[in-house]
């Protein structure tokens, strides 16, 4: 892959960057990345996961977003030769409940997933499956890893901080991150 070109203040990646809202908050995300000042942190956001209704359609077109854009910010990093010193973490407020509902959707939960990426990210699933034939009795599942051991593993093991204070207790490290 070609390295990243800086002309006039912005870098021109040999990346494509997927069209689009989503795609054009990737290559903002990649350029503010590649100046050189550096920058400790960039969120990207893509809405619409709330679907009380529809939701088959609407999900796999929002995650097909999701990783087109994630593989594109990818391949700008390694023209950068930014990858083995990023670390990408995604996140949602709420997870959904496991049962569908009237409308092809299903409502707030407690459970979700957290996807880490990044050259030092050790590849692997993290905490246990749910147990659907054991939900509470509003129809959520107990959550197998308390998002708080990711939060404490970022802080510790990539920042160097105590995550003590900002957490509220300790939470025992998870192994994603590579050192």
């Amino acid at each position: 892959m070609q390295a990243a070109a800086h002309l006039s203040g912005r870098t021109a990646f040999a990346t494509e960057f997927p069209t689009g809202a989503f795609g054009n908050a990737i290559r903002t995300a990649a350029q503010i990345i590649a100046n050189p000042s550096g920058v400790a942190v960039v969120r990207v956001t893509l809405s619409g996961f709330d679907t009380h209704a529809n939701q088959p359609g609407t999900h796999g077109q929002l995650l097909a977003q999701v990783a087109n854009g994630l593989v594109a910010l990818e391949a700008a990093l390694v023209e950068l030769g930014r990858w083995n010193d990023t670390l990408i973490l995604t996140y949602a407020e709420f997870g959904r409940r496991p049962k569908e509902n009237q409308n092809s959707g299903t409502d707030h939960g407690t459970a979700n997933v957290h996807f880490a990426l990044g050259g030092r990210v050790a590849g692997g699933l993290y905490g246990a499956q749910p147990d659907l034939a054991r939900l509470s009795p509003d129809g959520n599942p107990a959550f197998a890893l308390d998002f708080r051991a990711v939060y404490a593993t970022v802080l510790e093991r990539w920042w160097n901080v105590s995550s003590r204070d900002a957490l509220g207790g300790r939470f025992a490290a998870v192994p994603f991150v590579r050192a």
